[in-house]
Order: structure tokens, then sequence, then C-alpha cells
């Protein structure tokens, strides 16, 4: 989808990198809790010079430990990086903080995924929120953590959202990535 502004050849979102304690634990959780697939992994890298400080805007002598590719079905890759730093904030940043964020999941069945995350003591935070109306009616969604405390959602809306009866465009789903 190209336009008259913007970044000029934007195709969409490639990846999402983010940096986990403990890469192996992640690995694990990402490929046999929520079905990724696992790919290619890199590292270590690091620097003498100001390097990484210059082109990752990190302390200068930080080390990437390591670095591994997913795939998680239809939608963008996850990149995910151990690092280790003088200054590392070892505290996931909150919802409200800055730089705070959430990677979403949708399911088809909410009762099943969340009958499914239980199973595996997932922790799920709270019940289910269902929208009813505005431009997100129809949705079902849920908050849940991985084991170092990133914080997850699952969306849910196969009979469409609300917004969709006012416009012919469409935001992208990964259920049906064409459209």
């Amino acid at each position: 989808m190209n336009s008259s502004h913007g970044l000029p050849g934007l195709c969409g979102i490639d990846h999402i990198g983010l940096t986990v304690p403990d890469l192996n634990q992640a690995i694990d959780f990402f490929v046999d809790v929520i079905g990724c697939e696992p790919f290619y992994e890199l590292g270590p890298f690091f620097s003498d010079d100001d390097w990484m400080a210059v082109h990752l805007n990190v302390h200068p002598r930080t080390v990437m430990k390591k670095i591994r590719f997913l795939r998680c079905a239809n939608g963008s890759n996850l990149e995910l990086f151990e690092y280790e730093a003088p200054d590392q904030n070892h505290l996931p940043p909150s919802n409200s903080d800055i730089g705070g964020h959430h990677l979403t999941f949708y399911v088809d069945d909410m009762d099943a995924a969340l009958t499914y995350l239980r199973k595996r003591n997932v922790k799920i935070l709270g019940e289910p929120t269902v929208r009813d109306f505005g431009p997100s009616g129809g949705q079902t969604w849920v908050y849940f953590l991985a084991p170092w405390g990133l914080q997850l959602e699952l969306v849910s809306f196969p009979g469409g959202k609300q917004y969709e009866k006012e416009t012919t465009k469409r935001l992208w789903h990964p259920k049906y990535p064409s459209r």
C-alpha cells in the first residue's frame, strides 16, 4: 500500500523486537505455549568503542548475548534479544510507562484459548472484557503475562467489529491477511 505521504515504499511491519531476561525461557514460552516457529539465531555482539551507543542507543559496553527470530502465524515476526548492560533496567515497563507495550494475539475462540493458557499456568489478568458498542463493539479481550512479566493480550472478534459497518476500510486482520 503506497501513498503520497509517509515512508516511500512502506509495505508494513517486518518484525517487533523485544528484550527478554532469558532468551531460552522466552523461546520456550513463545514456541511451546504460544505456538510460534523458531528461526535463526545470532550473536553475541559487542564493541570496544562507541558503536553500540551510536547505532543502538545503549550503553557502549552493552553485550547483545543472543538474538533469535520467531514467526507467529500471520503477522509480524518477533526478534528476541538477550542483553547484558551496566545500566540495564531489569523491570518490564508498564503499559502506562513511556515505551510501554504489549503484544496481542488474535484467537477464534476466546474460551478455548483461556482454558489452554490456564492449563499451562499462565497468569491471566482479570476476566475477558466484552465490547458491545462503539468502534470496537463485537470484540473481546484479556491480558496475560509471560513468565518474566511481558504484557500480552488475547483478542477475538469473529463477527467483526462495529466500525466495519460504517466504512469499507479495514484494519489489518491476522486471519485475513490479504484484505
